[in-house]
């Protein structure tokens, strides 16, 4: 008998928690959710958060004071300093490497090559960016791409629009792994054209695939496929932008907030603390250089049996030091394009409204997907699978608060609207084709390494010092964190920074 009065607060709590979980009742109404019986409306309380995405890493959201830490070299005037907040995003370790590009590539022709080989072709880097007049560097573009001991480098000569269908097919090679992993569709690599796997489209209805074991449809008890609401999917992978990059360069939570008022104690000229480009702790590594760039005029490397940064061009994208958020050569290596329009006042223009401090960005073009006129329903996809979408005309926005126009490039820069006075004209290099990049590369001196500076070029040009790596909005509030990816890729890399940055010495 004292052994059931011991055990019954326990049965009672396992009770109570039994009758929690698939028929929890909404708090509001009282009504009965994920019940069959009820409706089959349904609610997640046991969803554990985002999964991280695979290379990538949490970034904590804050604030920052973005722009130049040093003297304004080129006297351009285009990064005053200015406070701004940046919400909690995932960025990639590294940047993407010719390996990651050649699996887009081949994907890319064999899904779309033989009905539509224009889409391959748009796809394919520019390899002519090693030619030079003066240089004898014709072996990289036959083999900088394609040869496998340059596998783990970065990619060049990929342009703005390029990096950003990268981006856009990566999001859908993800989550289609997703639901593959999880049984809920069969591998299909042999699909083409219009049924290859696509996120939005299948979110719509439009995919019809192999399905395998879908998830049980609580409203009428037999199957249904993934909805966005099921949390099972990740958002778009995307370039970050300017704001986010610079933030997650400099990576200055932890050893420079001072947690009692919230304020940094100082700032970073470079994204490791110090103003030397050298590691200076005293231990076997001091000296070494942080970062892989030019240190003068001729000097790309160092001297034989010597060298400084180890590499003439670029070092595979796991070389060189992390920063405190563990990303790799956020300074050197190459610059890495990011989503943002240039322009050189952008950075006063966000400082004269309140509401461009958050997530401050330039470059919007508002789009909604495109649906039938009578009654609303998405039209169908498109001969690559994907969905239409509409851009957002100006009339259509001029009875918005939030937003007055449909593609807001202009937004503060010598418009009718506008609260600054710098103007493009005729004989400009600026246009709305002019995209930012950052970050310095293997072939630009230690002050272009500070992440406060900037530069910018058309976006259907490209460079070999130019690369490129993604991003990926954090879901669930800037304290929610991320959880490890549940096919175990929470560290791909296995081994110590130290070890990785002396790999090949």
């Amino acid at each position: 008998m004292n052994y059931w009065k011991k055990m019954l607060p326990l049965l009672c709590m396992v009770a109570i928690l039994a009758s929690c979980g698939k028929n929890d009742r909404s708090s509001t109404t009282g009504w009965k959710m994920n019940d069959t019986k009820w409706g089959g409306f349904e609610t997640k309380p046991d969803y554990e958060g985002q999964e991280t995405p695979p290379n990538m890493v949490l970034i904590p959201g804050g604030n920052f004071v973005m722009g130049f830490t040093e003297e304004d070299v080129p006297y351009d005037w285009d990064n005053i300093p200015r406070r701004v907040t940046v919400s909690t995003f995932y960025m990639d370790q590294t940047e993407m490497s010719n390996e990651d590009y050649l699996f887009y590539l081949d994907w890319t022709y064999l899904s779309y090559g033989e009905s539509y080989r224009e889409v391959y072709l748009k796809a394919l880097p520019d390899t002519l960016v090693w030619r030079d007049e003066l240089s004898a560097n014709e072996p990289y573009v036959q083999n900088y791409l394609r040869h496998p001991a340059t596998a783990k480098h970065p990619v060049v000569g990929v342009n703005w629009r390029q990096a950003r269908e990268f981006a856009r097919w990566r999001t859908d090679r993800v989550n289609e792994a997703i639901l593959i992993d999880k049984g809920i569709l069969n591998p299909s690599p042999d699909a083409k054209d219009d049924q290859v796997f696509v996120t939005d489209s299948y979110f719509a209805g439009q995919y019809d695939g192999t399905p395998r074991k879908q998830l049980k449809d609580l409203r009428t008890g037999g199957e249904r496929p993934v909805k966005l609401e099921d949390g099972i999917l990740q958002p778009e992978f995307r370039l970050p932008t300017e704001a986010e990059w610079e933030y997650a360069a400099l990576a200055l939570p932890g050893l420079q907030a001072n947690e009692k008022d919230e304020n940094y104690t100082d700032r970073r000229i470079y994204p490791w603390s110090g103003t030397s480009v050298r590691y200076q702790r005293h231990d076997k590594y001091q000296g070494q250089m942080y970062a892989n760039f030019k240190r003068r005029g001729g000097d790309y490397m160092g001297i034989a049996g010597k060298p400084n940064d180890g590499s003439s061009i670029t070092t595979p994208v796991l070389e060189n030091y992390p920063n405190d958020f563990g990303l790799y050569n956020m300074a050197g290596n190459v610059n890495e394009w990011v989503e943002d329009l240039y322009r050189p006042l952008t950075t006063t223009d966000l400082s004269d409204v309140e509401n461009h401090e958050l997530n401050p960005f330039r470059g919007n073009k508002f789009q909604d997907v495109a649906r039938d006129p009578v009654d609303g329903t998405v039209l169908p996809k498109d001969s690559l699978g994907r969905l239409q979408y509409e851009y957002v005309t100006d009339e259509e926005a001029a009875e918005r608060d939030n937003y007055k126009v449909g593609r807001p490039y202009d937004y503060l820069d010598g418009d009718e609207q506008s609260l600054a006075s710098y103007q493009t004209n005729k004989y400009t290099l600026i246009s709305n084709s002019a995209r930012v990049y950052k970050g310095g590369s293997w072939a630009d001196r230690a002050y272009w390494l500070s992440p406060g500076t900037r530069r910018f070029m058309e976006e259907e040009k490209s460079s070999r010092t130019v690369g490129f790596r993604c991003a990926m909005i954090s879901m669930g509030g800037d304290n929610a964190g991320g959880r490890p990816d549940a096919r175990g890729d929470e560290n791909r890399f296995g081994t110590s920074p130290k070890k990785r940055r002396r790999s090949r010495r």
